[in-house]
C-alpha cells in the first residue's frame, strides 16, 4: 500500500487523469488532494467529478474552493468580482451545465472538505495543507504541551499534531504564501527527524520570490514546472522541512503540469497540459 498526494489541477481533468494513470494507484494505495481542483482550466467539474469518484482518496479544501463557497453563499458582486477575476469563469459555467442533483452533490461535498490532515509514511510524519502553515503559531502550541526545539518535534503523538492545526487561522491554510515558503519551519532537527509539511497553492514557477533553499530548478530542462523541496540545510540534517507540489497547472501550457508525488520514495508522476486542455 502506497500513499500519494496532489493539488493544484485547477480544471485540467486530462492532465490529472493522466498523472493518476502513470502513478498507477492501485485499490489498496491512497491518495490525498490538496485542493485548488476548481477555477482557471477548462472543465473544473470534470476535476471535482473524477476526484470525487476515486476510492481511498480524501480531499483538502483551496482557497479556489472556499472562493466558490463564498460566492454561492453571500450573492455579493464583489465576492462574484473576485473569484471571476481568479478564473472562476469557468466553474461557473460548468456548475450551470450540472442537473440540479449533481450541482448539490458537488456543493455539499465541497463544503464539507477538510482544511488540513496528519500522516504517517514510512515512519515521516507529514502535515498536508493547501496553502502552509504559520509554523511559528504551531510551535508556540507545541510548547504548551513541553514540546521544544530540544525536544525535536519528531515523536509528537498525531492527535496533538491534529490539535495544534486547528488552531491554526483557516486564511493561513487556505492564503499563506510568502511567510510560510519564506522562513524554515523549524520541525525538522539536526537528526533530520521530524514533521514535513506538504502544500501547493504557490505555483513553483513563483517559488523563487518566496523561498530560499529549493532543491531544484523549478523547470526542467523541457521548461516544464517541477514539484520542489525546500529548506533542507545542516540544521535539518539535510532533509527538506516543505514540499511544494504545485506544478504550475494554473498557468496552463506550455509550462503548466500536473503531478502526483509518491510519499513512500518521493518518486513524482507528471502529465503535461497540453494545448487547448
Amino acid at each position: 500500500m502506497a500513499t500519494y498526494v496532489t493539488s493544484d489541477a485547477h480544471g485540467h481533468v486530462r492532465a490529472l487523469d493522466r498523472a493518476l494513470e502513470l502513478a498507477s494507484i492501485g485499490p489498496e494505495d491512497t491518495l490525498y488532494v490538496l485542493g485548488d481542483m476548481v477555477d482557471r482550466g477548462p472543465d473544473p467539474v470534470g476535476v471535482l467529478r473524477l476526484v470525487k469518484s476515486l476510492p481511498n482518496t480524501h480531499v483538502l479544501m483551496g482557497n479556489h474552493e472556499n472562493m466558490l463557497l463564498t460566492t454561492l453563499s453571500t450573492g455579493d458582486q464583489v465576492d462574484l468580482l473576485t473569484w471571476e477575476m481568479n478564473g472562476g469563469g469557468t466553474t461557473a459555467a460548468g456548475l450551470d451545465g450540472c442537473s440540479r442533483e449533481e450541482y448539490i452533490d458537488l456543493v455539499e461535498w465541497i463544503e464539507n472538505l477538510g482544511l488540513f490532515d496528519v500522516i504517517e509514511v514510512g515512519g515521516r510524519t507529514y502535515i498536508l495543507v493547501h496553502a502552509g502553515i504559520d509554523a511559528l503559531a504551531l510551535r508556540a502550541y507545541l510548547a504548551t504541551a513541553d514540546y521544544g526545539p530540544d525536544e525535536g518535534y519528531a515523536h509528537i503523538p498525531h492527535v496533538l499534531l491534529r490539535a495544534a492545526m486547528a488552531k491554526q487561522d483557516p486564511e493561513d491554510m487556505l492564503w499563506i504564501r510568502g511567510e510560510f515558503w519564506g522562513e524554515p519551519t523549524g520541525l525538522v532537527g539536526q537528526d533530520g527527524a521530524g514533521p514535513v509539511v506538504i502544500a501547493g497553492h504557490t505555483p513553483t514557477v513563483l517559488l523563487a520570490r518566496y523561498a530560499v533553499g529549493m532543491s531544484r530548478r523549478v523547470l526542467d530542462e523541457r521548461e516544464r514546472a517541477c514539484m520542489v523541496e525546500v529548506g533542507a540545510c545542516w540544521d535539518t540534517g539535510g532533509v527538506a522541512d516543505r514540499i511544494d507540489i504545485d506544478c504550475s497547472a494554473a498557468a496552463g501550457a506550455p509550462v503548466g503540469r500536473v503531478g502526483v508525488m509518491r510519499l513512500d520514495d518521493h518518486r513524482i508522476f507528471y502529465a503535461d497540459i497540453e494545448n487547448g486542455e
